[in-house]
């Protein structure tokens, strides 16, 4: 039989990866999918250096369109990244009726429905396993493994910049900024590193998994957002002493009310295998009714674990190819007409608990107002620590850091208990507020 011809918009740190693995392990995939693939085409604007990566079998062009045009390439990998052209081409793609492999998060969680809906309209498959969590098969499990469950909730460290920012923050002892200065000299953060940092990146791919776990649109725009830029170090060394970790997690929950979608840090006990995943690793965990709690861990990143998962959607493709359209697993893991209206839950309608720090007047009563105005609220307290005088304030500030873990509440009717707190003529800063998942 003859090869699948594939197309590469983009060759860079994963388009080399792709090319490379691909031709390293032709003969295993071969034999896995029944007949060969082939890189046939590859677009890149530096021509020059993507024909040293390929070599002289290789067609390379500038222009991506040229690929698209080809009538013998069977699939189009993008891996341009963004919203603007690899939109376009994604779409000219399909209406060429070509299969889309892409890593494209961020286009797929802003644009993923009418992406879909084109593929369906078109009958070709848009496979993106390569999306979320680089080498990690949470896509195919979500949407194949796990199928026969309905799935409660999925919980994962899924930016690996912001993971090793806050590993370092914990074994230094150093604040943010200081830390972010050192991930970028290693390269494990961009010199723009805002869509890591500020949660936007974990935001796109919780909304990706959050569609296929549930069988919701992607929602992107109702995702609520909250990155780690104002963590300090002392709320990392507080939170070991009461037995936790802090994680940047992306949460998606399923609840009578509707779907919890959300990225933030995280307090995380330290005895949950998650909590423990360090450095650019990432992690997810997904609950299920039947199979209880499961965890997946690998490299979220870097050029062949990526590359891992582009080949095997292309695998995917290749052996599915010819077959009928409804045969194929849907692109959300529900059929396209069964899929749910389930609403996405404003932040304020969210339960959960929470780990607040309070830097206070060190005087009688402080305590006791505190604890009164959640007691006021019906919020329970879980755990109170309260530091010794010297050990927080400056010579003369007569000042101490008092840290309260409550039990569940809606995020709404902390938000006013908070609005209270603050007002208190001794309350001598900005409250800390950090939530916290027990992960059950």
């Amino acid at each position: 039989m003859k090869p699948i011809k594939v197309g590469l918009l983009g060759i860079g740190t994963v388009g080399s990866g792709t090319f490379n693995v691909l031709k390293r392990n032709q003969e295993e995939i071969q034999r896995r999918a029944g007949r060969g693939i082939e890189i046939a085409m590859v677009a890149d604007l530096n021509v020059a250096r993507a024909q040293e990566v390929v070599g002289a079998g290789v067609k390379v062009v500038a222009d991506a369109r040229e690929v698209i045009a080809n009538p013998d390439i069977d699939i189009v990998i993008e891996l341009i990244g963004g919203y603007g052209i690899a939109k376009a081409l994604v779409l000219e793609a399909i209406a060429a009726g070509k299969h889309v492999v892409t890593a494209n998060k961020a286009l797929l969680a802003v644009h993923g429905t009418e992406i879909f809906a084109a593929a369906q309209a078109k009958g070709v498959m848009v496979a993106f396993e390569a999306a979320v969590a680089g080498g990690i098969p949470i896509i195919k499990a979500l949407r194949e493994g796990l199928t026969a469950n309905s799935i409660q909730w999925v919980a994962g460290i899924i930016n690996g910049t912001t993971n090793f920012i806050l590993s370092e923050m914990r074994d230094k002892g150093l604040d943010f900024g200081v830390v972010l200065k050192e991930a970028q000299r290693l390269g494990y953060a961009e010199a723009d590193p805002t869509f890591d940092i500020e949660g936007v990146d974990a935001a796109h791919k919780v909304t990706l998994m959050s569609a296929i776990a549930f069988g919701i649109p992607v929602q992107f725009d109702k995702a609520y957002v909250e990155g780690i830029t104002q963590l300090g170090a002392a709320d990392i060394k507080y939170a070991e002493q009461l037995g936790y970790r802090i994680k940047l997690l992306g949460i998606t929950k399923r609840t009578a009310q509707g779907v919890e979608l959300r990225v933030h840090p995280s307090l995380v006990p330290t005895q949950r295998l998650i909590a423990n995943v360090e450095g650019a690793m990432n992690a997810v965990m997904v609950q299920g009714d039947a199979v209880g709690t499961t965890l997946y861990y690998g490299k979220g990143a870097g050029s062949e674990p990526t590359a891992s998962a582009v080949i095997a959607d292309l695998v995917d493709i290749t052996r599915l190819h010819t077959a009928d359209p409804l045969n194929r697993v849907p692109h959300l893991a529900f059929q396209p007409g069964a899929m749910s209206d389930l609403k996405v839950l404003p932040m304020a309608e969210v339960v959960t608990s929470y780990y607040l720090r309070l830097r206070v007047a060190d005087q009688a009563g402080v305590l006791a107002k505190l604890t009164g105005l959640l007691a006021d609220a019906g919020i329970s307290i879980d755990a109170v620590l309260q530091r010794e005088a010297d050990q927080v304030s400056q010579a003369g500030e007569n000042q101490t850091d008092v840290i309260i873990l409550t039990h569940d509440t809606r995020e709404g009717t902390l938000n006013d208990v908070l609005a209270q707190m603050q007002a208190l003529p001794t309350v001598m800063a900005p409250i800390v507020r950090i939530r916290k998942e027990e992960l059950n």
